[in-house]
């Protein structure tokens, strides 16, 4: 029998090949003369050896021809626009140094390709980056920090202005990405070349890296939120002073954890390369990893999309709406209630699957960005959560759930009426007991106490996922300096200086001691104790969410764990409870989206100091501006934040905000998920899923010796397995049936992750089914159909639509908004467009009006009698 060693593509496990070498290299060069055992010292490779060494390496030019003419028939891989010789001790070698854990993303049948044109071995990484830097192009320049703050104060400034309004809008990334582009060619043709301080005021044609930091800096928004609840009219010292201390120290995190989050080529952060696509398209950038294939060329690609998606917009933005909530079930049979649950998509379950808007389809995240592996454990979730456990739970009236909607972001007492927490509140916003047990329990839809028990799985979920499967990659980059990372990028931004890690750690200090200045000098009821607590929890989950997000594009949020810990360590102190989530939450959160931006710095190359100087600057801007924006609305425009505020000013975001802090920090969570309550059961999912990522675990170990080979052998696999195992002594013939067993296990079941099938949906509620069932067909089709039958086109094109449809609906918003919904104070077509069947069927139906399965007695209420 002769058994053919090749590279298997198709084999989950990274280090199989390494492991069947080794392990059973004695009975395979018995069977098999052309089976090589690998040998560490066989490698030269600069991934593995330091990347300065790279022209020295066997894999370049001359070694690939040697490499070609040594493989036999079959040792090649099988892409089938783009076969690259494949040399497998080497390619299992590769792998294992760009990543330490078992990679989903590391696609073993395109990766070689990258490595042998000096590349990513990514290939999304490739289609998207260029391999290629000029450091001599301007960048620092005094064009890119006038036009980066102008884009800072003036995005930021209106999204705070609208942030307090109904309907709202918000000026998304994109928007400033595109604006600046024109200004800045405008700026280079007209400007004259004068200097200011030694600086040119017109450096020459508008360069894509001035053009990324600009981005970088009108991407850096803030959202300060008024406290408008407890009578707190605290000046703008203290409201600064919060809100920098937040940023800066989650600055300062990512910074300190770049070498963990940003540097390892494994960490492709997917988001950014739709901007990066985006750049490189703009500025009409060429690069091998776009690939040979022929049609239209990216520019005008982009804008036939962008142009489209512009236009599309208005029909479900404003013209025909049902085109957003198509749920066309609940049209043939608008009264029957169980039906609209199971169909719909206001309130229900979202069984009718289709939408045409992409503002709900890309809610969540761009599902063209996301790797179709991630977005499957996502719709996993989604559909055994809440098509499976969903309607098991409301249907067996489970927490009395048949009284309420199915699905519903709002809080209800024991009548079905929303929360009254004016009820059990004292004038001075204290909690009041007797109150409380003479008014009502608080009880949430299925689906919102649901999202409640999956963010406690999550969290515990991601601490085992990340001990078992990061603990390698983590241990390593701490001990790994840029220039020996394995990847061209890290090898280009190894030119350029890099920012010391005292410059993080001093902001962070300075930051710590402002924060707790603010929380000293002023009545905010949180401790010194609790404030630490919150910085430590934020910095200690920021490696394994961050690298969860950076390999799923799929963020893991903390702000329930928050609310949950502070609840039972302070109850009854809301505002307590609102500042603890603010720096455990919101500094974690800032600080990946800081090391977000440092991966599109790096992926753009652009100097890491300059990096630090614009998003240090640009974030004290922002801030400052956001909040002389608050400061002046709540001085100048009346009845700010009250219901019946004449232009709309009714602060929607921050009444969710108050509500939750009136939840957690009032009520508190002893009272709702302790021993004896209503939702204690959702507890459980914490001890549940703390063992889910061992599971995996444990059948990627047991099956790493032999699933390469159970992939690659003919048909007759019973046989060679026989006639292993007949060599081997009794106790391992034993551990080697018991290897079989798990080969049996199929490859998708070594591909799942726990924690993002628990946190994948934390968007639910105010997401809906709408927002994930489309969203998961999109990333299938485009993310497994079109990449594996039409991987060319899928390189050139697909980051270019993903970028087209994100700008396009980003400026579509802002025109429909101002143009159609601001004027008149949105009583424009009141009579007539805004009243058409087209936009109002979806909400003359039971789900449009969120009407639950039973109505409580006549006058009487439903739930215990007792709590």
């Amino acid at each position: 029998m002769r058994l053919q060693t090749v590279l298997d593509i198709s084999a989950p496990s990274v280090g199989w090949f390494t492991a069947c070498s080794f392990a059973l290299s004695p009975f395979l060069s018995a069977h098999s003369p052309n089976f090589v055992p690998c040998d560490y010292k066989y490698f030269s490779h600069p991934l593995t050896d330091g990347l300065h060494s790279f022209p020295t390496s066997p894999l370049t030019q001359p070694a690939r021809l040697t490499m070609a003419n040594e493989l036999e028939d079959g040792q090649c891989s099988h892409d089938s626009e783009k076969a690259v010789p494949v040399d497998p001790k080497a390619a299992e070698h590769i792998l294992e140094n760009v990543a330490y854990f078992d990679d989903p993303n590391l696609d073993r049948e395109h990766f070689l390709e990258g490595v042998l044109e000096d590349d990513s071995p990514y290939p999304e990484v490739r289609s998207a980056v260029a391999n290629t830097d000029d450091p001599d192009i301007p960048v620092s320049t005094l064009r890119a920090y006038v036009m980066g703050f102008f884009w800072a104060i003036l995005i930021s400034g209106l999204n705070q202005f609208f942030y307090f309004r109904y309907p709202s809008v918000t000026i998304a990334n994109y928007v400033g990405q595109l604006l600046s582009f024109p200004m800045g060619r405008a700026w280079a043709k007209f400007m004259p070349n004068w200097r200011i301080f030694g600086h040119q005021l017109n450096p020459g044609p508008f360069t894509i890296k001035e053009h990324v930091l600009i981005t970088i800096m009108a991407s850096t928004d803030i959202v300060a939120v008024q406290r408008v609840y407890y009578d707190q009219n605290y000046n703008f010292g203290y409201q600064w002073m919060i809100v920098m201390s937040t940023q800066m120290i989650g600055f300062s995190i990512g910074g300190i954890l770049r070498r963990f989050l940003v540097n390892p080529p494994s960490m492709i952060w997917p988001i950014n390369l739709v901007t990066c696509a985006l750049f490189n398209t703009l500025h009409s950038q060429v690069y091998t990893g776009i690939g040979n294939r022929g049609g239209i060329s990216r520019e005008q690609f982009f804008f036939y999309v962008w142009l489209a998606g512009v236009l599309w917009y208005f029909f479900p933005g404003y013209i025909f709406q049902a085109l957003s909530y198509f749920s066309w079930v609940c049209w043939i049979a608008p009264n029957n209630v169980v039906v609209n649950q199971l169909f719909g998509y206001v309130s229900g379950l979202g069984m009718s699957v289709i939408t045409f808007d992409w503002a709900q389809i890309t809610y969540v995240v761009n599902p063209i960005a996301t790797p179709w592996w991630a977005a499957a454990n996502v719709g996993t979730g989604f559909a055994f959560f809440f098509w499976l456990i969903v309607p098991c739970l409301y249907y067996t009236n489970t927490w009395y759930s048949k009284y309420l909607p199915m699905s519903s972001r709002t809080s209800y007492d024991n009548t079905g009426a929303s929360y009254n927490i004016t009820r059990i509140i004292n004038p001075d916003s204290s909690f009041n007991i007797t109150a409380y047990q003479g008014y009502s329990p608080l009880f949430l839809s299925t689906t919102f106490a649901l999202s409640y028990g999956l963010s406690f799985a999550s969290i515990t979920a991601t601490l085992t996922h990340a001990f078992l499967f990061f603990r390698k990659q983590i241990w390593s980059q701490s001990r790994r300096s840029m220039h020996e990372q394995a990847d061209i990028h890290a090898r280009l931004m190894a030119k350029y200086k890099q920012v010391p890690e005292w410059w993080y750690m001093l902001i962070f200090v300075t930051m710590f001691v402002i924060g707790l200045i603010s929380i000293e000098l002023w009545h905010t009821e949180l401790p010194v104790w609790a404030f630490c607590l919150s910085l430590a929890i934020a910095f200690f989950y920021v490696i394994p969410i961050g690298m969860i997000q950076a390999i799923t594009n799929q963020q893991i949020g903390l702000n329930v764990i928050t609310e949950l810990i502070i609840g039972y360590a302070l109850p009854g102190r809301p505002i307590a409870m609102m500042l603890f989530k603010t720096w455990g939450y919101i500094s974690m959160y800032q600080a990946l989206t800081f090391a977000s931006d440092f991966k599109l710095g790096h992926y753009m190359k652009i100097p890491p100091r300059t990096m630090f100087w614009c998003q240090v600057l640009a974030t004290m801007v922002a801030g400052t501006v956001q909040l002389g924006v608050q400061a002046w609305m709540f001085t100048n425009i009346p009845d700010m934040c009250s219901p019946t505020q004449s232009d709309g000013f009714i602060c929607p975001n921050t009444e969710v905000f108050g509500t939750a802090s009136f939840i957690w920090g009032v009520i508190g969570p002893q009272r709702q998920f302790s021993s004896g309550q209503v939702y204690h059961g959702t507890f459980a999912l914490c001890f549940f899923s703390s063992m889910n990522p061992v599971l995996t675990h444990q059948y990627d170990v047991r099956t790493s010796l032999l699933l390469p080979y159970w992939s690659v052998l003919p048909v007759r696999r019973m046989d060679y397995l026989s006639q292993m195992a007949s060599q081997l002594d009794p106790l391992r013939q034993v551990s080697t049936c018991l290897s079989y067993c798990r080969i049996c296990v199929p490859d998708w079941f070594l591909c799942l992750s726990f924690p993002i099938i628990f946190s994948g949906t934390g968007y639910i509620p105010p997401a809906s089914a709408v927002n994930y069932v489309p969203w998961t067909i999109v990333a299938f089709i485009f993310n497994y159909v079109i990449r594996r039958r039409h991987f060319s086109w899928w390189t050139k094109y697909n980051y270019v639509l993903a970028a087209g449809l994100d700008s396009g609906l980003a400026v579509s918003l802002v025109l429909v908004f101002f143009i159609l919904q601001y004027p008149a104070n949105g009583k424009i077509g009141l009579d007539n467009i805004q009243k058409w069947w087209g936009n109002t069927v979806f909400l003359n139906t039971a789900d449009g009006k969120a009407l639950p399965l039973l109505q409580p007695p006549a006058g009487g209420t439903f739930g215990p009698t007792q709590w």
